[in-house]
């Protein structure tokens, strides 16, 4: 795919977004465009991998009657493999483009039960993983959907008839995922998210970086590096940042926190719709100074972009957590920047690289501050 048909497609999808969210805020609508936009992913990777597995029965996936129980016993069978593989399951009669058949696109009496079955659907695909190896990445994943909130329509037709149109303006794109080398939907994503996030104002940061700085980022923790085994971010946003550091060396593994639900979901989203295997990512939800999910980590690269000058509890317990107890000081509670520092430097391997966006103040402000920025400098020797 040229880089004339990737902007062709980012303009699709964000034309989808802007012509049909009507009076809704850019970043109330977007949990739902990223949403759809996510099963439909799930749908064409499930159809493509049952395909492969039906190719030597000479049937397709959609071919399977799953009311017999001949088709019962292949889908029985692909389930088992898909779970494995992919980490979740879908029937066919479940997939984006039957749905969105059903709805047709135009709120009449054809996609009368549209938000009603998409609603079962998605809550399907997170039943499906239920025991598995990957449930903990699919769970709650769709929450943010409200598929019946009243910001879509006041009446249940209104809402059944954006969700309609919705499915189908997405149905007749096609997303070439047969094309496994090419992350032409991942950027199309990231492409999304950036927009959204320039219609957030303000509230950009807490859940995107600039692809201009999260390339900076990412080259510096790579620099030199065709393989890291290990990469974390502890305020994960999105997922962008980390993500990016995929664009510049082979990663085996991302680690991440985020204390903002919906966008710890979107971060999980972004992990899959990027080709990150289930068993390749680990996203906490929780809030990463007080409550960190993942215990000494030493990553190989650690990058971040932390709320500036966030408020944190700088509770004196924290004396005797091994984070901050060498420094003898805590980073003042109204300012966690350093907090966030001594949380990364902690979890960066000896021979780690960590790059981080921080205001300006780190560098000069006084006190307890002051007090870590020379312990970093003089006893630890970072530069």
């Amino acid at each position: 795919m040229s880089e004339d048909q990737k902007r062709q497609l980012n303009q699709q999808l964000w034309n989808i977004a802007n012509t049909l969210r009507g009076k809704m805020d850019a970043d109330e609508f977007r949990d739902y465009i990223l949403g759809f936009i996510f099963y439909k992913y799930l749908s064409e990777k499930m159809k493509i991998y049952a395909n492969e597995i039906l190719r030597e029965d000479k049937m397709l996936y959609l071919d399977i009657k799953e009311d017999t129980d001949k088709g019962k016993e292949y889908m029985e069978a692909i389930r088992e493999e898909s779970l494995e593989k992919l980490g979740y399951f879908l029937k066919p009669s479940e997939l984006f483009g039957q749905l969105a058949k059903r709805g047709n696109g135009n709120g009449k009496t054809e996609s009368k039960f549209i938000i009603e079955d998409l609603g079962v659907i998605l809550n399907n695909i997170q039943l499906s993983t239920m025991g598995t190896k990957s449930e903990e990445d699919f769970d709650h994943l769709f929450e943010d959907l409200d598929l019946n909130s009243t910001k879509l329509g006041k009446t249940v037709e209104q809402r059944n008839e954006i969700i309609s149109k919705v499915l189908s303006h997405l149905d007749k794109i096609d997303f070439q995922l047969e094309h496994s080398e090419l992350d032409v939907l991942g950027d199309a994503y990231e492409y999304l998210i950036g927009q959204f996030a320039s219609g957030a104002g303000k509230k950009a940061g807490e859940f995107y970086t600039p692809q201009q700085a999260s390339k900076i980022l990412a080259r510096i923790v790579t620099l030199g590096k065709t393989r890291i085994k290990s990469a974390y971010d502890p305020t994960a946003g999105s997922g962008s940042l980390i993500l990016r550091l995929g664009k510049e060396c082979e990663v085996l593994n991302f680690y991440g926190q985020e204390r903002n639900r919906t966008t710890y979901n979107l971060c999980r989203m972004n992990m899959i719709l990027h080709g990150v295997h289930y068993s390749r990512f680990d996203i906490k939800l929780e809030d990463t100074l007080e409550y960190p999910q993942h215990n000494k980590l030493d990553a190989e690269a650690v990058v971040a972009n932390p709320p500036f000058s966030a408020q944190w509890s700088a509770n004196q317990l924290f004396m005797t957590d091994d984070r901050f107890s060498e420094y003898g000081k805590l980073a003042p509670s109204s300012k966690a920047d350093y907090a966030f520092i001594q949380h990364m430097i902690y979890n960066l391997a000896e021979n780690g690289v960590m790059a981080v966006v921080m205001p300006h103040g780190v560098l000069f402000r006084g006190g307890a501050e002051g007090h870590i920025r020379k312990y970093l400098i003089v006893e630890k020797k970072l530069s």
